[in-house]
């Protein structure tokens, strides 16, 4: 019988990662997933650096119990504020989601001017700005509250989202940005918009996928955490997933499922002790 495939651990404060989690099923089938989710204590961009870096290294440590061979920070707010903290304490390698992404914008750019969009907590940080201007490119980060409570409503393509959207992009390309020709996507909640940035942002603009990124990313390293004698049949079959969650596991099930594109089946409820 051939080992167990490794585990990857995907974290994030709700439901946004599993957009982070899709992008890894397509480009990673080869592992095994455990996916947790800190809905209890959601939003984390309210919280202190303090609190968030606490919060994510204790999610850190229980995926990890679940025997995680790699952790992914699939949370725009936790991997800007306390990157730095969880790759500390963590005994495997952590991706975060920013600089793929910043990587990813850095390939996409011709004119090296670059639009960010993200919640408030992502842009205060400034994390995305400074993770581009060290690759030579200039930044502008705009904040986008409105866009996460609309996806999570399932608005994705409704008027009033295409209408506030137009409204954040039409401010982030102004004031001397209106050529800039790329556009990181730096929440995951945004990649369920895509369709709808693509006709509302300028022409001219390629979108990269934080996600996407992300993903890629993992599976540039993942190979080193296979075992050599993982058979074929081993590798082509089905990824397992688990899935926790610190709060309601039916309201996981249901909004999980936007945006994973997958049934959620099988939701274990965690109480993570302050």
């Amino acid at each position: 019988m051939s080992p167990r495939r490794p585990i990857i651990g995907v974290f994030d404060s709700g439901f946004g990662g599993l957009t982070v989690l899709k992008a890894l099923l397509e480009l990673v089938p080869d592992a095994e997933y455990a996916y947790f989710g800190d809905t209890a204590r959601l939003p984390y961009g309210s919280k202190s650096v303090e609190t968030v870096a606490r919060y994510a290294v204790e999610a850190s440590h229980f995926l990890e119990s679940q025997g995680a061979k790699m952790l992914v920070i699939a949370c725009n707010t936790a991997t800007a504020l306390a990157l730095d903290r969880i790759c500390a304490a963590a005994h495997v390698p952590v991706v975060g989601v920013v600089n793929p992404g910043a990587e990813a914008a850095s390939s996409a750019t011709r004119n090296r001017k670059v639009v960010v969009i993200g919640t408030e907590a992502t842009v205060s940080s400034h994390a995305y700005r400074k993770a581009l201007e060290e690759r030579g490119l200039q930044a502008r980060e705009k904040a986008c509250p409105l866009l996460v409570p609309l996806v999570e409503e399932g608005w994705v393509e409704h008027s009033v989202t295409e209408q506030v959207a137009r409204i954040y992009l039409g401010e982030a390309f102004a004031d001397g940005f209106h050529d800039a020709d790329t556009m990181v996507l730096g929440c995951t909640h945004y990649p369920l918009l895509k369709p709808l940035l693509r006709r509302v942002a300028p022409d001219h603009v390629s979108i990269v996928d934080s996600a996407e990124s992300t993903a890629r990313a993992v599976s540039a390293h993942f190979q080193e955490l296979l075992p050599d004698s993982n058979s074929v049949e081993e590798r082509r079959s089905a990824p397992r997933l688990k899935f926790f969650a610190t709060d309601s596991t039916e309201k996981f099930r249901r909004l999980g499922q936007r945006f994973l594109g997958l049934p959620i089946e099988n939701v274990e409820h965690v109480d993570l002790k302050e």
